[in-house]
């Protein structure tokens, strides 16, 4: 249960987060619109027209700020720089993911991500450098909203956020959570402002830049990027909540009703006057 993760992104990039896992499922999402009819991932999204309204805000928001702003940061700053900026925010934003490893019981594993956090934060140069990995000390992701399922609670209505991203009426409680278990939420007490603000203007565009990628894959190939970002979303989340290993129940939904529509007729049992000619 304690396989390795990347850790959570802060709140403010929480849009982007789902991303990158959603194109692991760019298959189901893009090789047909998800109707009435035909939706078979139980998604409850009874504010769909609300949502939808809130995804183009906020899409149109990401096009005209943050996106021209992520395509700058990726062009003009070295990748030598880019990766310990990298490091140095996932690790500001890893108390959140000690503390939800204790609540969920992962006891060994909260312990785990207790040293790994010391020791990015001191030996690491306040996480520039990932020395508890190269250490053997493992990343995880965890956060409020799977605490919150593994305290049995359901996920409830989709919902999508304006300026914030997919969620639904459980994750929303870890916005928050996130907040105030973040290292760059106490910093702000220790900085002034005119360093904590391009702080928190740097984290957005990074997140962004590191998945300029899959955004783009999503521009091009999803017939409705709403409902590629939703899907998406939400099998991201099964997946995060079991650590990996979702219940195979959980994908009998992408199954064909008769499975014998896989398989070839066999030519030897079959009536030949029923087998079409090779081409």
């Amino acid at each position: 249960m304690e396989d390795g993760k990347r850790s959570a992104s802060g709140a403010g990039s929480g849009y982007l987060r789902c991303i990158f896992l959603c194109i692991m499922f760019f298959c189901v999402s893009c090789s047909s619109v998800p109707t009435e009819e035909n939706n078979h991932t139980g998604v409850h999204d009874p504010y769909e027209p609300l949502n939808r309204k809130s995804y183009r805000f906020t899409d149109e928001l990401d096009r005209r700020l943050i996106e021209p702003a992520a395509d700058a940061y990726i062009k003009y700053v070295p990748e030598a720089v880019q990766r310990p900026v990298s490091n140095f925010y996932r690790n500001l934003s890893y108390p959140s993911v000690v503390l939800n490893s204790f609540l969920q019981g992962k006891v060994r594993q909260g312990f785990s991500d207790t040293m790994r956090f010391v020791i990015n934060t001191t030996i690491g140069v306040g996480g520039l450098a990932d020395m508890a990995g190269h250490m053997g000390f493992e990343e995880h992701d965890e956060d409020f909203g799977q605490t919150l399922a593994v305290w049995g609670i359901g996920s409830g209505s989709y919902l999508f956020i304006p300026a914030y991203g997919p969620s639904n009426s459980r994750d929303v409680a870890d916005i928050p959570a996130s907040v105030f278990a973040d290292g760059l939420f106490y910093l702000a007490y220790v900085l002034s402002g005119p360093i904590i603000v391009p702080l928190a203007i740097l984290r957005i565009v990074e997140k962004r830049a590191s998945l300029s990628g899959p955004m783009k894959i999503r521009d091009e190939s999803a017939l409705d990027p709403y409902l590629f970002v939703r899907e998406g979303y939400m099998q991201q989340r099964e997946y995060l909540i079991y650590d990996g290993n979702p219940p195979v129940s959980h994908y009998d939904d992408f199954l064909t009703d008769d499975p014998d529509d896989f398989f070839v007729t066999d030519p030897i049992k079959a009536d030949p006057a029923t087998i079409d000619p090779m081409p």
